[in-house]
């Protein structure tokens, strides 16, 4: 089921031979773009019409408070327990996180010279949260807690409806957990349009986050330049380093628990042990047989499953670097070594008992990653992603004094006389 890719002997370009699936975005753009300019121009009638073209048409866009209550009042106690005890793991976390980030600061450049920075929380943060293949409760936690934790002062919701028009009750249980402000049923481009531009019905955000399908993905890029995004994600992915200390049937159900996800998911195995692989394939017949999604599992095993064989482990870690994953995991008799050793990874599960299935629920770190290789220069969602920093500058004229010689020199070199002029004028005076 996996097929096997032997990298041993090759010094060429891994990525030649690693799979991730394609995506004819083009094809895909000029539908987002028709999708944005309708609803930028028509508002919630454009954005209900687009809705019901890809899906089911809600009775109204937003969802209202009642609805929230009853579908919280429809789940049982124990998902309710559960969606609690996730969300406290995630804060805490996301607490700490923001704890941590650069705190406003004014420092001293010397006599009569302040400068320094103050951070300021976004006013308003849209979260787009998957529906259609699934319910993504745990995406409205991931999304909406540090957007609150930061500072937001308004925290909107898009969830793509069920063919009955409504929002799952588990994904508006979530909300309720997460203190979201208001929540729409709407999905795709013509979601993240409403949240870009505004309708009567959406006010316009600052911040777009939140993980979707290649339309939602190419839609946040065509509006990135009058909204801030998180990123672009592309279909999930796991990479998992391993040697002959690891499970196979642990590896085995972590491969088909990324493949579920869909069937665009990619699925490595990196590896030294050829007996290994073939563990792990006996393994995977039976999982897969088992999964309640196989079609989707097969299709993705099938089409970006590998079972990578490389020299040794250190060569494992430069196969999973030049490929970035998503996840990835390391299940080695020296594991917790090696994570030093990775630079480029969304997320590192360190150790044969730390499965990505606990990312994307209760570790509490954040599960919206960065894919498709972006992992080599961007992060996982976090409180900064909600945050913008202002600098701030106020010199005495005893200050302006020391820096004018400097500034005089710079801005003649670069012929901009004005910009002496504007300091000289004030040491005229």
């Amino acid at each position: 089921m996996l097929t096997v890719v032997d990298l041993r002997g090759d010094a060429g370009d891994p990525l030649a031979r690693l799979p991730r699936a394609a995506v004819d975005r083009d094809l895909a753009r000029q539908t987002v773009r028709e999708i944005i300019a309708a609803v930028r121009a028509g508002g919630d009638a454009a954005a209900l019409e687009q809705q019901e073209r890809f899906g089911a048409r809600p009775p109204s866009l937003r969802v209202d408070a009642g609805a929230i209550k009853a579908a919280r009042a429809g789940c049982s106690d124990k998902l309710l327990d559960a969606i609690e005890v996730a969300a406290e793991r995630i804060k805490q976390y996301h607490e700490r996180q923001a704890a941590e980030e650069r705190a406003p600061f004014w420092r001293t450049g010397g006599e009569g010279a302040w400068v320094g920075e103050e951070t300021r929380a976004v006013a308003r943060a849209g979260c787009y949260v998957p529906g259609g293949r699934a319910a993504y409760p745990s995406t409205v936690l991931m999304t909406a807690l540090p957007a609150k934790i930061a500072g937001v002062g308004s925290v909107a919701v898009c969830v793509p409806p069920a063919s009955d028009g409504a929002v799952h009750p588990a994904t508006l249980a979530a909300c309720a957990a997460a203190g979201v402000d208001e929540v729409y049923a709407i999905g795709g481009a013509q979601a993240i349009a409403a949240l870009a531009y505004g309708t009567e019905s959406v006010p316009p955000v600052d911040v777009i986050v939140g993980p979707g399908n290649i339309y939602v993905t190419l839609a946040k890029h065509e509006v990135c330049m009058d909204v801030g995004v998180d990123g672009f994600a592309g279909p999930t992915e796991v990479a998992i380093i391993a040697d002959d200390s690891a499970p196979p049937g642990f590896i085995a159900a972590d491969l088909v628990a990324q493949a579920e996800h869909d069937p665009l998911a990619t699925a490595l195995l990196i590896t030294p042990s050829e007996t290994l692989v073939a563990a792990v394939s006996e393994a995977l017949e039976k999982e897969v047989a088992s999964c309640a999604r196989r079609e989707d599992v097969e299709t993705a095993l099938h089409g970006q499953g590998r079972a990578v064989l490389v020299e040794d482990l250190d060569r494992a870690i430069e196969v999973a670097n030049a490929f970035a994953p998503e996840h990835l995991e390391l299940v080695t008799a020296d594991a917790a070594e090696r994570v030093t050793q990775v630079r480029d990874a969304g997320a590192i599960f360190v150790g044969a008992y730390s499965p990505v299935a606990l990312g994307d629920y209760v570790a509490g770190t954040n599960h919206v990653l960065p894919t498709a290789g972006t992992a080599r220069f961007a992060s996982p969602l976090r409180v900064s992603t909600f945050v913008k920093s202002t600098a701030i500058i106020a010199f005495e004229r005893a200050g302006l004094d020391t820096v004018a010689p400097v500034l005089v020199q710079i801005a003649e070199a670069e012929g901009l006389d004005a910009h002496a002029r504007a300091l000289r004028i004030r040491l005229e005076s």
